[in-house]
């Protein structure tokens, strides 16, 4: 890297530094501001390796300066990235519009999942939006289990309460909770009433016979039967009387309507394949969604619907049948899709499903699969999903959720809170190298005192003893340089060993060293990092140990962790040195 270079990288990196502490309101980090510097600057990318340390200099100033300063610095450097942090100060607290026709008191919402697994990341935008409408009109929030498919979307028993608990994961409780599986018996009366009506019939074409029917705008032959007939035809469907695919009830619509999709749809049809549930076990009748859901909505008094912009069809399909009753159908608001980034597993219960049983995750808790039981493993915060979610708007254009949004979030939720700690990770690419620690200018100290966070000196400070020590391979310098230990002083690198120099802090100050976390060899904790792109193992100093299960930490220079008991069973990776690991952690991010 030349020096032209080194000057830009230098700017570039104080600017993300700068911005990186005044949005957070804590000191920059150099991992989180990586990605958006080499984003914005790809000439920078082919000195990857070089970046980080001339990064790291620039962050140990910025974290010495006030916010006054870093204002200042800002307006100096970037003016347009200090314009756009005072933008988002004034923004309203609204993220979400107004919803239409809408009544303090008188909104009531629902979400309506499929329970055929855990939910994935994409799933938590439903609840997300959902409760915070519900929180803003002091209205009411459904959880409705339209769980009326028990073959081709069958059912997991598990994921009914794995769903409750991820609504509560995300802040929110449902006012009522249904299963449509529950509800059979309702269906049936409305599909009654609705053969009064003059609006159902049954029918026994073959699929492949209707849909030539259907497509070309002729009626089927069945549609004018006698309402005596189908009563009958229908209470033998409900009997099971019938094999799959032998008989269904249509709703009666325009069979010349310009959209083939709305013609004469299915109500009902018959399923040989048992309910998992052995409540609904013995039903062989089934509702389709759009009759199941059209019904439900209107008898549990819901006001709005929030559905896929794929699903504008189901709005028009149900109005047939609001039109036959006479009901007045909800306001609805269509969004496009969600896609969330860093992920290689694609967003789907059973592709997720599909990984576990072959064993290429080991749960649905596995750092690597997009889902919430994953992100609440990892220690990151419902709130910062129902942030990042809400901030998507109501678009109908499919939206990009960036995972570092979330993570943004929850740095702000849970930097106060972190104590600090160092994890020396032991890579193929960067493995850990032991040297010992040795007298040379003064004595070495048996032990560095780092602080347990830099911004709340009360907390006190930790005991990482030294003596002999490990560190990433990649922070030591050329021999005969010198390096900042944190927390511990300033050592020089003789080739097998590391030579104490002095605890002046000033040649930190001054750029003049690197500093560098590291651990004990001794008395540090074998530890295995469980992260999205996989398992990392290394050393942790040894006051992790005294972290509580459940506590999310800061590793130094590594990002936000959550402490795990260690579960052998959780990995297919063999074990530690002793065994097994001292310690397990689930990473959050940088």
């Amino acid at each position: 890297m030349d020096d032209e270079l080194r000057e830009r990288v230098e700017a570039a990196g104080e600017a993300a530094a700068l911005f990186n502490a005044l949005k957070h309101g804590s000191d920059p980090d150099v991992g989180a501001i990586m990605g958006p510097l080499m984003g914005e600057n790809p000439d920078f990318r082919p000195h990857g390796d070089e970046i980080p340390g001339v990064v790291a200099r620039v962050v140990n100033r910025v974290a010495d300066m006030d916010e006054a300063e870093r204002r200042e610095r800002l307006g100096e450097l970037a003016p347009d990235k200090l314009a756009e942090l005072e933008a988002e100060d004034e923004e309203d607290d609204h993220v979400l519009p107004e919803l239409p026709n809408a009544e303090d008191g008188a909104v009531v919402m629902r979400a309506a999942p499929n329970p055929n697994g855990p939910w994935h990341v994409g799933h938590a935008r439903m609840p997300a939006v959902i409760g915070t409408y519900k929180e803003r009109y002091d209205g009411e929030f459904i959880c409705r289990f339209d769980d009326t498919d028990p073959e081709t979307k069958r059912p997991d028993l598990d994921a009914y309460d794995a769903i409750l608990e991820d609504i509560a994961y995300l802040g929110f409780e449902a006012d009522r909770v249904l299963k449509a599986s529950d509800r059979l018996e309702t269906y049936y009366d409305h599909a009654r009433e609705l053969i009064d009506a003059g609006g159902a019939y049954t029918c026994s074409c073959s699929g492949e016979t209707f849909s030539a029917l259907k497509n070309d705008a002729e009626a089927c032959p069945h549609r004018e039967k006698a309402a005596e007939t189908v009563h009958e035809e229908f209470d033998a469907m409900v009997a099971g009387e019938y094999d799959a695919g032998e008989m269904v009830l249509r709703v009666r619509t325009d069979i010349e309507h310009k959209n083939p999709a709305l013609r004469d749809w299915v109500a009902f049809r018959m399923i040989d394949t048992p309910h998992p549930r052995e409540a609904a076990a013995d039903y062989r009748c089934w509702p389709m969604l759009d009759f199941q859901s059209g019904v439900d909505d209107h008898l549990t008094g819901v006001t709005h619907i929030i559905r896929g912009i794929d699903l504008q069809d189901s709005a028009k399909r149900q109005r047939f049948v609001y039109d036959y009753f006479g009901w007045e159908y909800p306001e609805v608001l269509h969004w496009g899709h969600v896609q969330v980034d860093e992920y290689d597993v694609k967003l789907s219960t059973s592709t997720i499903k599909g990984l576990i049983a072959d064993g290429e995750l080991t749960g649905w808790d596995d750092p690597r699969a997009p889902t919430i039981r994953s992100m609440r493993r990892r220690g990151i915060r419902g709130q910062a999903l129902v942030d990042s979610m809400t901030e998507l708007g109501m678009s109908t254009s499919d939206v990009d959720l960036a995972m570092s949004s979330v993570y943004a979030n929850n740095r702000d939720l849970i930097d106060d809170e972190a104590n600090r700690y160092f994890l020396v990770r032991d890579r193929d690419d960067d493995p850990a190298v032991e040297l010992p620690v040795v007298d040379g200018d003064a004595p070495a100290p048996e032990a560095g005192h780092p602080p347990l966070h830099p911004d709340h000196a009360d907390r006190g400070d930790r005991t990482v003893p030294a003596g002999r020590v490990v560190v990433e391979s990649s922070d030591l310098p050329s021999e005969g340089e010198r390096v900042w230990l944190k927390g511990y002083g300033c050592v020089r690198y003789a080739g097998d060993e590391l030579v104490f120099a002095d605890a002046d802090i000033d040649v930190v100050r001054d750029g003049d060293v690197d500093v560098v976390h590291w651990a004990p060899a001794d008395d540090g904790l074998d530890t295995l990092l469980r992260t999205v792109t996989g398992d990392v193992r290394g050393i942790a100093e040894p006051a992790v140990d005294d972290v509580d299960t459940d506590g999310v930490v800061q590793f130094e220079r590594v990002g936000f962790a959550r402490i795990d008991a260690f579960e052998p069973a959780a990995t297919d990776e063999p074990d530690g040195p002793d065994g097994e690991e001292d310690l397990l952690a689930y990473y959050a991010h940088p």
